[in-house]
């Protein structure tokens, strides 16, 4: 790249030095150097790409309307939150069945469908001590439905085992005891 002064000395013209400062000014102001053209030249064709790919990705949303868009995005929102809550509330249902029938099942009861009919089951899925409400619940349905529950007495030995059965036939008891190597009923 050639200085403009030198450009100008090659054909003859010189610049006086009281007015180089000036000159130098009015060309840097009017003119730039074939680099300097090259740079802009460069960027000019950077922001042109860029601006035809701008153009070409708005003409894909011609015609659309914004307004639908955010109702689409809204109703989405709302169907997901909507599935959270549901999926939630599920996850809690089953997490209550699970600890309903784990209680009833040690509760030694003979029907747990019947013992579960009879168990106000909405308050006890709100309840926030869940374990110790179903436990007074089923305590409360043992003492007034003990039929439901297996009981805890034991059934009585038969007679002829030592037991205070209700057989009066002691003859045949003693014979069996006998047979079993046991001593007789007195």
């Amino acid at each position: 790249m050639q200085n403009i002064h030198d450009i100008l000395n090659s054909i003859g013209l010189t610049v006086p030095e009281d007015k180089k400062a000036d000159f130098d000014k009015a060309v840097n102001e009017n003119y730039k150097t074939v680099a300097e053209v090259e740079k802009i030249e460069v960027k000019r064709d950077l922001y042109k790409s860029q601006l035809d790919e701008t153009q070409t990705t708005l003409k894909g949303y011609e015609g659309v309307n914004v307004e639908e868009l955010r109702g689409k995005i809204s109703t989405l929102e709302k169907t997901l939150a909507d599935k959270e809550t549901e999926h939630a509330s599920k996850i809690a249902d089953m997490e209550f069945n699970s600890d309903l029938q784990d209680a009833i099942r040690t509760s030694g009861a003979k029907n747990p469908k019947a013992v579960s009919a009879l168990l106000d089951l909405d308050s006890l899925k709100a309840s926030k001590n869940r374990g110790k409400d179903i436990a007074d619940a089923l305590e409360k349905i043992k003492a007034e439905n003990d039929y439901l529950f297996e009981g805890e007495k034991q059934d009585p030995l038969p007679s002829f085992l030592g037991g205070s059965g209700s057989s009066t036939n002691t003859a045949d008891d003693n014979s069996i005891r006998a047979i079993m190597g046991l001593p007789p009923l007195k």
